[in-house]
């Protein structure tokens, strides 16, 4: 009897244990299916738009931008004061009006009004005088490239950039591969710099360095663009020295890409080897444009 009642006590423990365990696992899975639910009805509202609503939203934002009157409120061209005293609001007219204003302001700018006479006159009047400054400094260069036998060695030309003063550096200014000023270049780059200091104006001033296209072999410069830049720089420091501001210098190093003649010859590689110094022009406008 007591051996029954300990097997039942042990059977009906053992079954009431598993019929539990089925049950709450029953109830974990409502509670997501629940969670899951509310989660697509809020992303199914968010979603959900109203065409009805959006299209009067639409009808009332143009009737209040066209002038019309909101209900409970006034028009937005109506505008309201400001709370601060002696500053006054603007409407929306006078804004759309303020924007149209700036927005023709800008787009006149970027096309530049047509000169009036008046300044077309003192534009060529300016260019005249600088066209005379050049031709003074070029006149004074030649005289003294030809009176002391260096016309060979010195070349000037004016064009739309300015004055261009080109020197050869071929046996006078530089040795092959070399950015150091020969003694015989002195004399000559003295001269140059003295007449660029003493003649009034008030024009920039670039130092162009340029070689030919043979490929530089040893040395201290691995390339032309390095050799080019020194020999310009080397020319700057004499233009320096004469006293010429240095706010209004430049050097550019252009190696073997500005050449002037053909590097298939011994003569064209000769003139490309050289350093210009060039008068810049103040004004981008050819004198021949302003007549």
């Amino acid at each position: 009897m007591s051996g029954h009642s300990r097997r039942g006590r042990r059977g009906g423990g053992h079954g009431g244990g598993h019929e539990g365990g089925d049950e709450r696992w029953l109830l974990t899975y409502a509670d997501m299916i629940t969670l899951l639910m509310a989660l697509f009805m809020v992303l199914f509202s968010i979603s959900s738009v109203n065409i009805s609503k959006y299209q009067v939203l639409q009808r009332a934002l143009q009737k209040a931008f066209m002038g019309g009157v909101l209900d409970g409120g006034k028009s937005f061209q109506q505008g309201e004061p400001t709370r601060i005293q002696g500053v006054q609001s603007a409407t929306a007219s006078q804004q759309m009006d303020s924007t149209f204003q700036i927005t023709s302001h800008n787009l006149i700018g970027k096309v530049a009004p047509a000169p009036t006479a008046a300044e077309k006159a003192a534009a060529r009047k300016a260019a005249a005088e600088e066209q005379s400054n050049l031709e003074q400094i070029k006149n004074q260069v030649d005289s003294y490239a030809k009176l002391h036998g260096f016309s060979g060695l010195i070349q000037t030309s004016i064009d739309q950039r300015g004055l261009v003063i080109r020197l050869l550096t071929d046996k006078v200014l530089f040795d092959s591969g070399h950015a150091e000023l020969k003694a015989t270049g002195s004399p000559i780059l003295l001269e140059v710099s003295h007449l660029l200091v003493t003649t009034k104006f008030s024009n920039a001033i670039a130092v162009e360095g340029n070689t030919d296209n043979v490929p530089i072999s040893g040395g201290e410069f691995p390339s032309n663009w390095e050799l080019s830049t020194a020999r310009a720089a080397a020319v700057l420091e004499v233009v320096l020295k004469a006293g010429f501001p240095a706010r209004r210098l430049s050097i550019a190093g252009y190696g073997q890409e500005n050449p002037v003649a053909s590097n298939v010859t011994t003569r064209g590689r000769s003139l490309n080897r050289r350093v210009d110094v060039v008068v810049l022009r103040n004004s981008t406008t050819p004198l021949g444009a302003l007549k």
